[in-house]
């Protein structure tokens, strides 16, 4: 699905010394690195503070710890999304309140969250899934009229600019009063380990990020917070570094991609092509089709007997899955989202695919498909 050894040996010089000035310096916690990619990523996303930290999840669980939600406060979020989304709610004693998503974008439906809204909700998280953003501009309307905080889930879509009514752009993350991001490696900004971010622009909301992030300290042995130990070590920032660089290349690149298999899979039946969303830019951080009347378990088997990996992405909705189960919510309540998780195929998607390689694994889908 992503061919990291590749895009190493594109950058290798750049990933090595990177690395070997940490080795040298024995600066492996908060050193130089750090400071360096935290700079050079509020820059990348014209935000005021990024708050690196140990991944993505506990990007989602200081900041929602930073904003001082309380045990049966309700957050707001999509039941298509990774389980990370709801954990970290479910891990602070919040509660999930689960909502449908747009059949076309995938991303969480605003009128599904106005329905959602009780006096006991106080923060709304949509995930902008696959790569590009969530419709912004509606979320921060409905969280301004009730006063509600929005905390983005942008693990999936770093890169990518929401462009406003009036064309004004903003990056996917930077928009609400908190920003998310995971560094796996297989995400478009990915590291060589675990590693994530936060980002706001509120100065207060980062100071209570940064001392959360830090056992709650302000000063070393004075702690005034209950907080966690969330670091982004310095070799993952040293490479972070290096690949940001090339992160809106690699946007690029993926862009290529998908209009390939836009091109050859455009009318043919059984399958739908995703969806852009005029509002955003599409970073392709997945390739998804919508699929009917096709057995997906034997185009899986079909694909990977051409050495082909296809994935799915989500198999069951978060409302479905047993650490989840709540009898406010049964099989056929998100038709949008259990339709979704019933149809949809992802491709190989990576900054290193080739002419041959994206001819290979279209031909041999159409070949499944129009056998």
């Amino acid at each position: 699905m992503v061919d990291l050894q590749q895009q190493y040996q594109q950058i290798k010089p750049e990933i090595d010394n990177g690395i070997q000035e940490v080795v040298d310096s024995c600066a492996f916690i908060n050193g130089p690195a750090v400071k360096s990619f935290q700079t050079d990523l509020e820059s990348y996303l014209g935000v005021r503070h990024v708050i690196p930290c140990a991944n993505g999840t506990d990007a989602l669980q200081v900041s929602m710890m930073a904003l001082g939600l309380n045990p049966g406060d309700e957050v707001i979020t999509t039941s298509f999304t990774f389980i990370a989304t709801a954990e970290v709610i479910a891990l602070l004693n919040l509660t999930p309140v689960l909502v449908d998503v747009d059949q076309d974008t995938f991303n969480i439906d605003p009128e599904a969250i106005r329905r959602a809204i009780t006096p006991k909700t106080k923060a709304i998280v949509p995930v902008h899934l696959f790569g590009q953003s969530a419709p912004m501009e509606e979320i921060l309307e409905i969280a301004s009229q009730h006063n509600l905080y929005v905390i983005e889930d942008n693990c999936q879509a770093i890169g990518s600019d929401y462009i406003y009514t009036s064309g004004l752009r903003k990056k996917a993350g930077s928009i609400g009063n908190v920003g998310c991001t995971s560094f796996f490696p297989s995400k478009n900004l990915g590291c060589y380990g675990d590693g994530g971010a936060i980002f706001t622009n509120d100065d207060e909301l980062a100071k209570q990020l940064r001392i959360i992030v830090n056992h709650g300290m302000t000063i070393r042995y004075y702690h005034d917070l209950v907080g966690v130990n969330s670091r982004l070590d310095s070799i993952q920032a040293a490479v972070l570094r290096v690949k940001l660089k090339h992160l809106d290349e690699y946007a690029a690149k993926r862009r290529a991609a998908a209009d390939y298999y836009d091109h050859a899979f455009a009318g043919q039946p059984g399958l739908k092509i995703p969806y852009r969303y005029p509002k955003s830019t599409h970073v392709f951080h997945q390739y998804t089709l919508i699929t009917s009347n096709i057995d997906r378990k034997e185009l899986i088997e079909f694909m990977a007997s051409r050495e082909i990996p296809v994935m799915i992405y989500y198999p069951v909705p978060l409302h479905l899955q047993k650490a989840y189960l709540d009898p406010r919510y049964k099989e056929g309540d998100f038709p949008v989202t259990e339709a979704l998780s019933e149809q949809v195929i992802s491709l190989p998607m990576h900054t290193e695919l080739d002419e041959e390689q994206l001819a290979h694994i279209t031909s041999s889908l159409l070949e499944f498909i129009n056998r």
